[in-house]
């Protein structure tokens, strides 16, 4: 099977896998702890059956979505992934071409292997930018003054990194600072040869971004220690407060999972919310950004824009998550599996599978705009309190 023949997300997982050493592949689908998060976020969708409604004119389906704004073809954007050179060389660059010809944003991670310089002449009308608070304060807000300076529409704040979490299935493969690769994983390594040769030319992506911050020429791997010593700066309400001063256009926080924090962030002035707990990646036991969604809707529906994501695997779960209170979605692992699979095309391909899952799910439901999703379109148990949607 190649990339043209793949019919689902799933299908261009599987081509992923068989493209990358397992010590690549585990650290993209890992999760932190038991990995118990991964399941609890894909399962979240299925407890929340949709309800079709039928004998309506479905000849003109539209799922355009306007976002701060801007109308999108699609209620979807690609979020932000670290290390994306390491799995895909110059991989940064190609999701943001693919968001860019599908008119979906693209964010890019405060991890990148690419420089925000060169994402905003690709894609400047589509392209936003994610910070990891330094600990020297100086960086990121250099940072924040070099994407305003590009013209960037949106800059995103990761919130729910404060420390780095046990990711179990790295530590047991090598994969770690300094790496430390076993025989087998170097075997592993050679029966990928596309990977490979990449990784011989290139060696290890440079986290770019940060370059200019080192004061000195240093190897990839200098770097990311460097990048790693920074990453989890202070970051509480009053670094907030202090970028907002500084970012003059839409300003996200991303990883908000309580409807306090909403409520506070709202306050502060910040224009948009993505409900996440970063792919599972960091508190194994966090719920699914999708049960906490609801409540988070009813905190501040109304008064700032919510977004999702976190086990997005259809584009069925991306019109349950609109029902929900979602304005938008994001995802991450799916576009990777398309990148890896196929560069540019594969994310294309990535793209069109979940555009196409969404028309055929909008015509099944009787919903001809993503603007007419809300709880109507689930099914209510009759002996559960009715959801109300505000906002």
């Amino acid at each position: 099977m190649n990339v043209d023949d793949a019919i689902n997300l799933d299908d261009l997982r599987k081509l992923a896998k068989k493209r990358l050493p397992k010590v690549i592949y585990d650290f993209i689908e890992g999760g932190a702890d038991d990995e118990k998060g991964l399941t609890v976020n894909e399962n979240a969708f299925g407890k929340h059956p949709l309800m079709p409604r039928y004998m309506v004119d479905i000849s003109t389906i539209d799922q355009q979505t306007t976002l701060f704004g801007r109308t999108y073809s699609h209620p979807f954007g690609i979020a932000p992934t670290g290390g994306i050179g390491n799995y895909h060389w110059g991989g940064d660059l190609m999701l943001a071409a693919a968001a860019r010809d599908a008119n979906i944003p693209f964010i890019m991670s405060g991890a990148a292997t690419a420089k925000m310089e060169d994402m905003a002449k690709i894609a400047p009308d589509h392209g936003w930018y994610q910070l990891y608070t330094a600990k020297d304060k100086s960086i990121s807000e250099d940072m924040i003054r070099r994407a305003a300076d590009l013209g960037l529409s949106t800059l995103v704040i990761t919130v729910d990194v404060p420390v780095s979490s046990n990711r179990e299935r790295n530590r047991r493969n090598g994969f770690g600072r300094p790496l430390r690769l076993s025989l087998a994983s170097k075997l592993d390594a050679l029966r990928r040869p596309y990977w490979f040769k990449n990784y011989m030319q290139n060696g290890i992506a440079r986290m770019a971004n940060w370059e200019p911050y080192v004061g000195r020429e240093v190897t990839a791997e200098e770097l990311g220690e460097f990048v790693a010593g920074q990453i989890h700066g202070v970051l509480d309400w009053s670094v907030i407060e202090r970028f907002r001063e500084l970012w003059p256009r839409n300003m996200v926080l991303k990883g908000v999972m309580r409807p306090d924090d909403a409520i506070r962030a709202a306050d502060a002035g910040i224009d948009g919310l993505m409900v996440s707990n970063h792919g599972a990646r960091q508190l194994d036991r966090a719920p699914s950004p999708l049960d906490v969604l609801p409540a988070i809707d009813a905190a501040v529906g109304d008064r700032m824009t919510l977004m999702l994501d976190g086990g997005i695997r259809r584009g069925s779960d991306i019109l349950t998550a609109f029902c929900l209170g979602a304005k938008f979605i994001f995802l991450g692992r799916p576009t990777l599996y398309g990148l890896v699979a196929g560069g540019q095309s594969g994310a294309t391909k990535a793209v069109s599978i979940l555009q196409r899952e969404i028309e055929l799910n909008m015509a099944q439901l009787g919903c001809t705009e993503i603007s007419q999703l809300g709880p109507d379109f689930l099914f209510q148990d009759p002996h559960e309190p009715r959801r109300n949607r505000i906002g």
